[in-house]
């Protein structure tokens, strides 16, 4: 009994072991990541990423498919077997000299290289894919980095909140003590109570901002791939970006995956017409058999080849030539479109950029002047609360609008990035 109690215990050590590793292995990312981090883990763990990449393998095991030969057929048959003993002779002397019997095979030849080119249209497929999955990984990447500023602001948004709160509580504590000595009104005191509410509301607004920022980013990057408390590592800030629009379209027109993928439908097109052709002409079938009839042994070779009277393949080839110029004007299509996206995208990034800069000239330190002249005056019964509340108002509405200034700039950087196909702007 002593024995079987230790080995349960040893078990149960054992097994607690394994879960816990289980467990440890749900999440392997950091706990801290930065932007570049995040998109990493959103290429590596992505679902959606992952799922489209799998057609790319799809679409190999078709060019693998296209590339086979057909099969030869083999046959035989055996005529004319007696359902009973036939009279006045042996079974097998009736089997060997009045049935039929024939074996042979045959093989169908494809003309016009249909196997060819079958396989450089399925090549010509992968590649138009393996490029549409290119493009997928860059919207992604946008996606990824715009929850990324949203979490970048959220968290702003609560340093800010919770500061505000730190010194209005100091404001609190002093009118509390002004008016148990007589030298506040309680009115007054009241109001600056109900205040602090406010304050107190827009912390917990931030954190949850925050919270569901974070998962929202987790989400894109894949659930599994980091831990349930992770957090940002960056820090909103607005970094200057100096860029040329003209650099920036030719950059895109070398760089952009959808564009890529519009040319390399030109050649698929192409293919696809190739092969519309070689499938209109017709194969033939080459047989060649043995024959046992009636006690002799006999070889005969047959050839077979559909005459192509009426049917041609014309109305494939027709279409798959209408589709080369779909696909040029698809083409002209996503030019024109790229072109369009790094112009609006770079002048948002101007149009961001000059907010920030009308508030970085002044107004921040103007608001923040204003409320501690206001609050400095209002301690010391200079102005009235009003005027006092009002001034903590604007300087919060302002360092707010700021915050939310530098979150669309950098925002607007991601974007052209995002148009110009590549992290790198110079």
């Amino acid at each position: 009994m002593k024995c079987n109690g230790r080995f349960a215990v040893c078990l149960a050590l054992c097994c607690g072991t394994l879960v816990n590793s289980a467990w440890a292995q749900v999440a392997v990312g950091p706990s801290k990541i930065t932007l570049e981090q995040a998109l990493e883990l959103a290429r590596q763990y992505n679902h959606s990423l992952l799922a489209a990449r799998t057609t790319i393998l799809q679409n190999q095991a078709q060019e693998i498919q296209a590339n086979v030969r057909p099969n030869p057929t083999f046959f035989a048959d055996w005529e004319y077997l007696p359902l009973s003993s036939p009279p006045g002779i042996s079974f097998l002397d009736y089997l060997h000299d009045s049935t039929e019997g024939d074996v042979g095979l045959s093989y169908l030849f494809e003309r016009g290289e249909k196997r060819q080119h079958r396989l450089e249209a399925a090549q010509d497929a992968t590649a138009v894919t393996r490029a549409t999955v290119t493009d997928n990984e860059r919207t992604l990447g946008f996606l990824v980095a715009q929850l990324y500023v949203n979490a970048q602001l959220a968290q702003s948004t609560r340093e800010l909140a919770r500061l505000d709160l730190k010194s209005f509580e100091d404001t609190v504590s002093i009118s509390k003590r002004q008016y148990e000595i007589g030298a506040m009104a309680e009115n007054d005191y009241l109001q600056i109570k109900i205040q602090l509410v406010q304050f107190q509301t827009d912390v917990e607004q931030a954190e949850l901002s925050k919270q569901q920022a974070l998962s929202d980013l987790r989400q894109q990057l894949g659930y599994e791939s980091v831990p349930a408390e992770y957090d940002i590592a960056d820090e909103l800030e607005y970094r200057p970006v100096a860029v040329n629009l003209e650099g920036l379209q030719k950059k895109a027109l070398e760089n952009r995956p959808d564009l890529r993928a519009a040319q390399l439908g030109i050649s698929a097109a192409n293919s696809q017409y190739t092969l519309a052709k070689a499938n209109g002409k017709q194969d033939f079938t080459f047989q060649a058999n043995y024959s046992h009839v009636n006690s002799i042994g006999a070889v005969s070779f047959s050839f077979s080849i559909p005459l192509p009277i009426f049917d041609r393949n014309q109305g494939t080839i027709a279409q798959t030539r209408y589709a080369i110029a779909q696909a040029r004007e698809q083409q002209k299509l996503t030019s024109g479109q790229v072109l369009t996206d790094v112009r609006d995208a770079y002048l948002g990034l101007q149009s961001n950029d000059r907010v920030v800069q009308i508030y970085r000239s002044g107004p921040l330190d103007d608001a923040k002047r204003s409320r501690d002249i206001s609050e400095y005056a209002y301690r010391r019964g200079a102005i009235a609360l009003l005027d006092f509340l009002n001034a903590e108002r604007n300087y919060r509405a302002t360092e707010l609008a700021y915050r939310q200034a530098v979150a669309a700039y950098v925002t607007s950087v991601e974007q052209l990035r995002q148009a110009v196909g590549s992290r790198s702007l110079q």
